[in-house]
C-alpha cells in the first residue's frame, strides 16, 4: 500500500541523509559564495517554484539540476562568481546517471534472469521471494535517495550558522531538516509522479519493478559515495529504459518519455 511504501521511505531517508548526507552538501555549497540567509532563501524558494510546477504536470524531474540553476542564477544576478571546476564535475556526473542507470540495469536483469532459472522454484515461491525483494529495493532507494539529494534541500544554507550550530552540528542539523521535508514531500506530492514512472512511462511487472529501483538505488548510491548530489528521477528513467532495451521498445510510451525528457531540459 502506498502508506507502508510511504513510512518505509520516510525512514530511510532520514537514515540515508544522517549517515551520509553531508558529502553532497560540501559540493554544493561549494558551487558558488551564497553569503547570506536572504540568498539562500531565494535559491531554496527557486528550487522549490520549479519543482513543484513539474511534480504538478506528473513529471519527474531533477531537484538538484532545479538547485543548482537556481544557484547559478543567483550568483549571475548578484555577479558573484561561481566555481566553474566544481560545475563541470556536476554536469558531468548528471550525464553519467541515466546512462549508468540504464547499464546497471540491463546487467542486473540479465544476471537475475539467470539466476532465477538456476533455482527453479515454485512461480508461488518466486513471487514470495520477488515481494520482498521489491520492498528491501525501495529501502534502499530511499536510502540511497536521503543520502545523495538532501544536499539539493538544504545544501546552500551549509555556513551560514542556522540556529546556532558550526561545524559537524551544523551539518547534522541540516540533514535532518532536509530529510524530513523531503519525507513530508513523499506523503504529499509523490503519488502522481509515481504512475508517470510505473504505469505510464513503461508497465512494470514485479521482476521489472525489482530491477529497476535497485538499479536506481544503485546509482544513486554510487554517486553519494563520489559527493556529487544527482537525479533520483533520472536514474529510475535510465533504469527503465535498460529493461526495455532487453525487453523491447515496442511496449514504451514514447509521449510521457518526451514530455518527461523537456521537463529536464526546463
Amino acid at each position: 500500500r502506498f502508506y507502508h511504501a510511504a513510512l518505509l521511505a520516510t525512514i530511510f531517508i532520514i537514515v540515508g541523509a544522517l549517515l551520509e548526507g553531508a558529502a553532497g552538501m560540501h559540493t554544493l555549497s561549494g558551487l558558488s559564495k551564497v553569503g547570506d540567509l536572504s540568498t539562500a532563501a531565494s535559491i531554496s524558494v527557486s528550487t522549490a517554484i520549479a519543482v513543484t510546477i513539474l511534480t504538478i504536470m506528473k513529471l519527474p524531474i531533477s531537484t538538484s539540476q532545479s538547485a543548482v540553476g537556481a544557484i547559478i542564477g543567483t550568483a549571475l544576478a548578484k555577479s558573484t562568481s561561481v566555481n566553474w571546476q566544481s560545475l563541470v564535475k556536476v554536469v558531468l556526473c548528471w550525464i553519467g546517471t541515466p546512462i549508468g542507470a540504464m547499464i546497471v540495469s540491463f546487467l542486473l536483469y540479465h544476471l537475475f534472469s539467470q539466476l532465477i532459472k538456476r533455482w527453479k522454484i515454485s512461480f508461488i515461491r518466486m513471487d514470495g521471494y520477488l515481494r520482498l525483494g521489491m520492498i528491501a529495493a525501495g529501502c534502499y532507494g530511499a536510502y540511497a535517495l536521503g543520502a545523495n539529494n538532501v544536499a539539493n534541500v538544504t545544501g546552500v544554507f551549509r555556513g551560514l550558522h542556522l540556529f546556532g550550530l558550526t561545524g559537524e552540528k551544523e551539518i547534522l542539523m541540516l540533514t535532518l531538516i532536509g530529510s524530513v521535508s523531503i519525507s513530508i514531500g513523499v506523503w504529499t506530492f509523490s503519488k502522481r509522479v509515481m504512475m508517470t514512472v510505473g504505469k505510464s512511462l513503461y508497465n512494470l511487472d514485479a521482476f521489472t519493478a525489482f530491477i529497476a529501483v535497485l538499479a536506481q538505488a544503485i546509482t544513486v548510491h554510487f554517486y553519494a559515495w563520489v559527493g556529487v548530489p544527482v537525479s533520483s528521477s533520472q536514474a529510475i528513467i535510465g533504469a527503465v529504459i535498460g529493461i526495455v532495451m532487453v525487453r523491447g521498445f515496442d511496449r514504451l510510451n514514447k509521449k510521457p518519455l518526451m514530455k518527461i525528457l523537456g521537463g529536464w531540459i526546463a
